[in-house]
């Protein structure tokens, strides 16, 4: 077997063993699932998730196979065989332990035009709608808001109000953080923010500034220009710690129709 394509022999397998009901995939019995179907759960492009399969990209990111890990619900030895395959040390046990139902998943599927996410209790992005894949389309950190915020050389142009966005994920990340300070993945996470980003550790070293909520956010995307919306926070009361984000605009406003473009097109290239 050529070695080039050990992981993307593995990924490939999974694909097709994996059954579309165990991912929120509802209509098909059958198991197997499309690669850009596996590319919108996992926060990837379609063509990335390709590349990966057929040899040609074997160096995934930690945050890629993180979610490559929570899509596929691989236990303990199948994850570390994963990894192994990347030549990479898995280190974010903590993000990729949590899991999203597959009942929920299917919910934010259902909602066309309203950009809908899951997220974990440090802001990892469990998953994502196809609404919500197309509007974060462009963005290099979309496995986590933080580093979104943060990390992220579009950040600024996506959130037209990106001061206030950004006190607001601190304020969340201060909030999870009381709950359980010790938490390794919170360590990894502070750590890799404050080592690559100036403004994280200014606000992050900063008095508490309360918790900002999730307000009405201005965005501007590439394709249908400024939005106005408003974030809608709910908690998963099955999963302790999990959020459902709800971006909608104002009825009969421009920002709704964008939304609606928007939830027509596709990413694959």
């Amino acid at each position: 077997m050529d070695s080039d394509r050990l992981l993307g022999d593995f990924l490939r397998e999974r694909r097709e063993a994996a059954f579309p009901c165990q991912v929120g995939l509802l209509g098909r019995q059958t198991p197997g699932l499309r690669r850009d179907e596996v590319a919108i759960l996992a926060g990837i492009s379609t063509d990335y998730y390709i590349r990966l399969e057929e040899g040609l990209e074997r160096h995934p990111s930690g945050r890629i196979l993180d979610a490559l890990v929570r899509l596929y619900a691989l236990g303990p030895d199948a994850a570390t065989h994963l990894y192994d395959l990347a030549q990479l040390c898995p280190i974010r046990h903590g993000a990729a332990t949590e899991r999203v139902s597959p009942g929920l998943v299917a919910l934010i599927r259902s909602w066309p035009a309203t950009p809908a996410l899951v997220c974990g209790r440090f802001q990892d992005v469990l998953a994502i709608n196809q609404s919500g894949s197309v509007l974060y389309d462009g963005l290099v950190y979309r496995d986590n808001l933080l580093r979104m915020a943060f990390l992220d050389p579009e950040a600024r142009t996506f959130y037209l109000d990106w001061e206030r966005m950004a006190r607001a994920r601190v304020a969340q990340l201060r909030a999870a953080a009381s709950l359980d300070v010790e938490h390794p993945y919170l360590t990894e996470l502070v750590g890799e923010l404050s080592l690559k980003s100036e403004e994280f550790r200014r606000l992050w070293a900063g008095p508490d500034i309360g918790d900002l909520g999730f307000t009405p956010r201005r965005l501007h995307h590439a394709v249908v220009g400024d939005l106005d919306v408003t974030g809608t926070v709910y908690n998963v009361n099955r999963a302790p710690g999990q959020q459902l984000l709800l971006l909608k605009a104002d009825p009969g406003s421009a920002s709704e129709q964008s939304l609606i473009l928007l939830s027509g097109l596709d990413t694959t290239p």
